[in-house]
């Protein structure tokens, strides 16, 4: 699917969440089926998605985002804020694995019980 008609299905969909059923791999022809929900960044606008970009090529400087489209740094604060406010916060916090914990469990480092604890939580 090429960004005209990526676009062309945006607009059909008027902004209302859908699913994707099929996906093939142009290069090898392999497809992949079942119900896929899009990451949270396609869901964006092709406007936000473009906005986004120009964030992350300016590293994140607002300075540089003032310049590039010629606007104030309250208007693209809030822009950030209103993307943002539409995108889901990823926990990218370390989580231990459970050869973490069964090796902290055999150190010593914590009780079988907690290790359980941690174990339930998924961490």
């Amino acid at each position: 699917m090429n960004a005209k008609s990526w676009n062309e299905l945006k607009t059909v969909a008027r902004d209302m969440p859908f699913v994707v059923d099929r996906i093939r791999l142009s290069e090898s022809g392999i497809v992949i089926e079942g119900p896929f929900e899009l990451p949270p960044l396609a869901r964006l606008s092709e406007d936000d998605q473009a906005f986004v970009t120009a964030f992350v090529r300016c590293h994140g400087s607002i300075k540089q985002m003032e310049k590039y489209f010629g606007v104030s740094y309250p208007t693209i604060k809030n822009r950030l804020n209103a993307i943002g406010g539409r995108l889901e916060f990823v926990d990218i916090a370390p989580r231990s694995t459970r050869l973490e914990i069964l090796d902290q469990l055999e150190k010593g480092e914590i009780t079988a019980d907690q290790a359980v604890e941690l174990l339930k939580k998924g961490n």
